[in-house]
Parts: structure tokens; C-alpha cells; sequence
């Protein structure tokens, strides 16, 4: 089967997008994450006007790059930097509110409530969100260096969190996986899907100003150069359980084998990446690490989950056609940019005990649609389990459960349940943020006193 082809149907305005709401970072990769605080708006649009000034040396979407640059502003922030309040109403309603306000509905209760957030993270002192990563030291202190000039000059601007971040050159994550398979392609972008089957998707279900799936505009922030080319930005802060999550395998598995083929029914791919839909039975590292493979399969041929369970997290996370007998929904409009950055030093390999270290993933979400996207997903999908016909269970490794929770391995003759599944992933914190376009950073530079 001839590729799908990304290239042709909708012009994008490249050269005014951030590259970090389109496109793969550098990998490997190192990176720091900042939040700022603004408690001066002439000092605010100083920062706006520095920030757009770097873009030249990080690059927009429409440019290679060794170094991802991306910033975004929270809600607080765009008022703190006097956006008139008639701008600030036309973003969607989501973003106004702020993760730490819809906490409740996205499951972030019991220990991953924001009363236990780090601080200040779901705070309104949250601002600014910057994100610099590069696969090369010295470039990326070059840019970060750039970046902290931009606001430690400013007395109205404070840097008030920092977490560095990294990708390691397996590009697994602290549980062992490797991470961001599987992302869609996005018309216009110049960038071929890695799933031969699946069209890219429609430009505006990631930006801003284009239409989308339904053929429509999603509803653009006014003025025009202020949202068109930007898009919406979800950050959350999660720990891993890592010791957890091993132990629990280790306790129930007579092997080493069973151990790692239950992690694989948990996540839905072995840790090498191969996914269980085309190595259901044992780890193919060479599947795993070919792009062109990986990420080339579908579940409509497996309904019943025996190859990969219905209720794993990669099938959770994205069910492919695997809904499509139902026709009740379009999975395509549920579709985003995820990525993971792992923070904190690795577990050591065999270690089951807690070391008391923080580790985990900054998961980032990119897409112009919050609440039928990233929301939808995490609630419908990874939260609840009514859509494969298991209301009471959730997604196993990340899903949002305060009381242990239990997971169905379909499998002949009789299917294996596990039980007493504690959670795994603690939410640390998070935000709503919008990423403008270069255009709406140099506007944000020259609001009105």
C-alpha cells in the first residue's frame, strides 16, 4: 500500500507556527521546561518581544532544527499582559477555566488533587511556559541561555519553577516503554504518516485557522492574528510509580517472561516499541525500532483484544478502527499531538523498592480543540471503560482510580483478570496553555499601554 501523503491539500503558514505544535523534537534529547510569572505588562511585552526575537534562532515549523524553542501563555498570563477582555472571552472555554478548575472532571482527585500540587503549578501566578530542548548540550544552553536573558533583565517578570527533562537514545520512558509512537500525520505539514492506513488528519484539528474534521473552523481567539496559527497547549507534570508498577508485575508472574508479556498486555507494546498487534505472542526489537513498522497496524481484526487486550493503554489511547462496527464514534476527532519527556534519573534495572526519588513524564498535548481531544480522551477513554464494554475498569497505567482497580487480559480458554491494580501514575500538576504564533507574539509585544 502506497503511503498517505501529507504534503497537498491545505497550504500551512510554516514559517508563522511554532515548531514544537507540529513536529517531533530532536531525539535523543536534553531540555528544560520554565514557568514565569508576570508582575509587570510593560516588562510582560518586553518578554514577548524577546521571545519572538529567539524564534530566530530556534526556527518556526517550517524549518529543521537541532533545538525545539516553544512558548505559551496560560490564561492568567494573557491577562496579565493586558490582552483586551473582549480577546480574552473568545478562547474556549477549557483554557479560561485552567486545569487545577477541572480537576475533578479530568480525574485529578484523591492524591492527584491540586491540593496536593507541586507548587505552583494550577496556580494563577502561572504565566508563562517555555520549553527548550535540543539533542545537543551545548545548543541547548545556547537557547536556554537566550531565554533566561529574556527575562532575568526584567524586574516585573520572575522565573518561579524549573523542571530539566530529557529523552534517552531507546526513547523509553521510566516504566521502561518506548514512548511516542504513533503520532498522526497533519495535512500540510510536509511530514509522510507512519500508518500507511490512516489519512492525515485535517490541519485544523491542530491549528488554529484551518478547517477541521468536520470541515469547519474551530473557533479562533479575535483578533485574527492573535489565534490564527497558534494552537492550545495541555502540560501536566506526572509521577510514575515505577517500583510499583514492577513489583506488581514481579507478584504475579512465575516468570520473567510472563512478567514482561503482562507489562506488554498493559501497555499494548513491548518495551522495544513492537506493538502487540503484530507481535502478540513475544518482543520483535527490530518491529520496534522501525518507524515505518511500528506504528503500521490496526485492531479492527482483533475485536475481542486476544492479540492486544481492548482495555490496554496504547489501544485506550488510540483504538484505531477498532470502533468503527460501532459507528458511533470518529475516532479521528479525538486524534492530537502527545509527547513525553521523562524527568528524573531511571529506576535501576531489577530494583522493586521505592529509592523515594521523583521521576516521571511532562506529558504535552497539542491540538485546537481541548475539550474533544485531550478532555474527551482522558475521560472517555483512559478514565472510563463504558465504550469497550467495561464501565468498571480504567486504563491500567495511567488511568485516574483511587481505589485499586482491576484490568482483563482476554485470552483462550479462560481470560486472565488482574486485580487490585493501585495507580501507578500521580498527577504532580499541570495547565492549560496556548502557544500563538509568531505573528501573535510580535502582537502581544506591541499591545496598547
Amino acid at each position: 500500500m502506497t503511503p498517505v501523503d501529507a504534503t497537498t491539500a491545505v497550504t500551512l503558514e510554516l514559517d508563522d507556527i511554532q515548531s514544537g505544535a507540529l513536529f517531533e523534537r530532536p531525539s535523543p534529547y536534553v531540555g528544560t521546561y520554565l514557568l514565569l510569572s508576570i508582575r509587570d505588562r510593560h516588562d510582560g511585552r518586553e518578554l514577548a518581544r524577546r521571545l519572538h526575537r529567539i524564534f530566530d534562532a530556534a526556527g518556526a515549523a517550517g524549518e529543521a532544527a537541532e533545538t525545539s524553542l516553544t512558548v505559551a501563555f496560560t490564561y492568567h498570563g494573557l491577562k496579565a499582559l493586558g490582552v483586551p477582555q473582549m480577546s480574552l472571552d473568545s478562547f474556549a472555554p477549557e483554557f479560561r477555566e485552567g486545569m487545577a478548575a477541572r480537576a475533578e472532571i479530568l480525574g485529578d482527585t484523591g492524591e492527584s488533587s491540586p491540593d496536593h500540587w507541586e507548587k505552583p503549578l494550577g496556580s494563577a501566578d502561572v504565566h508563562v511556559a517555555i520549553a527548550v530542548l535540543s539533542s545537543d548540550e551545548g545548543r541547548l544552553r545556547a537557547v536556554a541561555e537566550k531565554a533566561r536573558e529574556a527575562h532575568a533583565e526584567l524586574p516585573g517578570i520572575e522565573l518561579i519553577w524549573r523542571q530539566d527533562c530529557y529523552q534517552l537514545a531507546t526513547g523509553r520512558t521510566s516504566f521502561g516503554f518506548k514512548d511516542g509512537i504513533g503520532q498522526p500525520a497533519v495535512e500540510g505539514s510536509g511530514r509522510p504518516a507512519t500508518d500507511s492506513r490512516e489519512r492525515p488528519l485535517k490541519a485544523g484539528e491542530i491549528i488554529l485557522g484551518y478547517p477541521d474534521e468536520t470541515g469547519e473552523l474551530a473557533p479562533v481567539p479575535v483578533p485574527e492574528v492573535l489565534g490564527r496559527n497558534g494552537t492550545y497547549v495541555v502540560f501536566r507534570k506526572l509521577h510514575t510509580r515505577v517500583a510499583a508498577y514492577r513489583g506488581y508485575l514481579r507478584d504475579r508472574a512465575a516468570t520473567r517472561a510472563e512478567e514482561d508479556l503482562l507489562g506488554a498486555k498493559i501497555v499494548g507494546r513491548w518495551q522495544s516499541g513492537a506493538p502487540l498487534a503484530l507481535a502478540p505472542d513475544r518482543d520483535d526489537p527490530e518491529l520496534g525500532s522501525d518507524p515505518r513498522r511500528n506504528n503500521d497496524f490496526r485492531f479492527g481484526d482483533d475485536p475481542r483484544g486476544f492479540k492486544c487486550p481492548v482495555g490496554s493503554h496504547a489501544r485506550r489511547a488510540n483504538p484505531r478502527d477498532a470502533l468503527d462496527q460501532e459507528g458511533s464514534v470518529d475516532v479521528r476527532l479525538h486524534r492530537m499531538i502527545r509527547r513525553g519527556t521523562s524527568y528524573g534519573p531511571m529506576l535501576p534495572d531489577g530494583v522493586t523498592e521505592d529509592d523515594g526519588i521523583d521521576r516521571g513524564i511532562i506529558f504535552v498535548f497539542a491540538g485546537a480543540h481541548l475539550k474533544r481531544q485531550f478532555e474527551f480522551v482522558k475521560t472517555q477513554w483512559l478514565n472510563d471503560g463504558i465504550f469497550i464494554g467495561a464501565p468498571s475498569e480504567s486504563d491500567p497505567l495511567v488511568g485516574a482510580h483511587d481505589d485499586p482497580s482491576s484490568f482483563t487480559i482476554p485470552q483462550r480458554p479462560i481470560r486472565r483478570r488482574l486485580q487490585d491494580l493501585p495507580p501507578f501514575v500521580v498527577t504532580r500538576g499541570g495547565e492549560y496553555c496556548f502557544a500563538p504564533s509568531l505573528s501573535a507574539l510580535r502582537w502581544l509585544a506591541e499591545l496598547d499601554t
